[in-house]
């Protein structure tokens, strides 16, 4: 999985400004304790596996031509911790193409990682702060 890197500003409160090569978002947390500027983490997190699983089906299908119209992908956290996935897929599919692209819709690069249990590795950063006293 390619990646460029993720870089986080702090904003006000809770409000996060997330810069991905040329790319901007926000994250946020609902009022009361944040001002609900954008997705929290964790929708950014569910967004990003719809996503994958999204453009793995398409890649599949459109890798064999077969007539997928649509892929709908709805994600959200269920009970204990589980992420539950939905996944639609609109087409004149046969029975055996539609297992075959909900086989690809469990396998995306994201859901592997998340199913794997990634170590994270906290790395303190020494951040150089500027020398004012010349000034």
């Amino acid at each position: 999985m390619t990646t460029r890197i993720v870089t986080v500003a702090e904003g006000g409160r809770l409000t996060r400004s997330v810069s991905i090569g040329t790319h901007h978002l926000i994250a946020d947390e609902p009022e009361p304790i944040g001002a609900d500027e954008g997705p929290t983490p964790g929708e950014l997190l569910l967004a990003a596996l719809g996503s994958c699983t999204s453009m793995a089906v398409r890649a599949l299908a459109d890798r064999h031509d077969w007539p997928l119209e649509r892929i709908d992908v709805a994600v959200r956290f269920g009970q204990q911790g589980h992420i539950v996935k939905n996944v639609g897929l609109i087409g004149d599919l046969e029975p055996a193409q539609r297992e075959q692209l909900l086989a690809a819709a469990g396998r995306c690069p994201v859901q592997r990682l998340l199913a794997r249990e990634a170590k994270i590795l906290t790395v303190p950063a020494l951040l150089a702060e500027p020398d004012v006293s010349h000034v």
